[in-house]
């Protein structure tokens, strides 16, 4: 319930609503597939949005630890393991779009009804993963400031897209690091070797981190567009301190159109 409180706080509250809202889309095209075609196959989607969606619990207790501490008190166990626990499970949350590998064949008959489903959840779970990132971004910028931050997001997008490789190729989990330590570290250093040996594996790296970078720094720059309420007090604020008979029209912060349009209704036709 604690967990809940701290998911919909108010000032999370609309984009938490939204993914919830499109997580229970996904999991209602999943389930509708299922009863439709009697087939089970997707199923495994499910489970994957749930992954997917623990980076941004992880992230919601960390910045609430954060900024629940005293002033000069320094950040202890819990904040560290749980900064920790959401670097580990953020790659389930990009991780759903390699599952566009199940379009096969197989799937010809009900091609465009699975893509759909697929993307729906990858996308869905994209955006939970992206929201963690922004959050914990915002921590690492107000601790260390805007360099560090966005070398922060480079890390973690790379980080990240080694984390999904491990996963789609050679099939690890986020919990191994506890449950299979030894055979992880086998894995990951098998990986590292078939970097060399053969391309595509850095191929698959270097574009996956680029995607989710990309993918990340165009929701960054919407999540800083204007809301109907800054423009209209902009608006506002510039109409006050125009001229008579001059009409200020705000776009963007930064962009102004000035006309010189009538102010009433009345006006426009004194000239008529």
């Amino acid at each position: 319930m604690r967990i809940l409180k701290l998911l919909f706080k108010r000032e999370t509250f609309l984009p938490m609503a939204a993914l919830t809202f499109a997580s229970a889309v996904s999991a209602t095209l999943i389930f509708s597939r299922v009863i439709v075609t009697r087939d089970y196959r997707y199923g495994f989607l499910v489970w994957n949005l749930i992954l997917a969606w623990m980076p941004l619990v992880f992230a919601q207790i960390a910045r609430h630890d954060y900024r629940t501490r005293r002033n000069g008190e320094r950040a202890g166990v819990k904040f560290y393991s749980l900064c920790a626990a959401w670097l580990l499970f953020f790659p389930n949350a990009p991780y759903i779009f390699t599952d566009l590998i199940h379009l096969t064949r197989r799937s010809m008959n009900h091609f465009w009804v699975d893509l759909a489903v697929i993307l729906s959840c990858a996308f869905t779970g994209l955006i939970l993963g992206f929201v963690s990132l922004y959050l914990m971004h915002s921590l690492v910028t107000h601790r260390f400031g805007q360099r560090a931050g966005w070398g922060f997001v480079i890390v973690v997008s790379a980080v990240s897209s080694f984390g999904v490789y491990l996963g789609r190729f050679l099939r690890f989990n986020s919990w191994d690091v506890i449950s299979k330590p030894a055979e992880l570290y086998q894995g990951i250093s098998a990986a590292a070797a078939a970097q060399f040996s053969d391309p595509r594996h850095f191929a698959f790296l270097a574009l996956f981190a680029t995607f989710i970078f990309v993918g990340y720094v165009i929701l960054y720059a919407m999540a800083h567009l204007p809301t109907a309420m800054q423009l209209q007090r902009e608006v506002k604020m510039d109409t006050d301190a125009s001229p008579p008979g001059e009409t200020v029209v705000t776009v963007f912060p930064a962009m102004k159109i000035r006309s010189e349009l009538p102010l009433t209704a009345s006006t426009a036709f004194q000239d008529s």
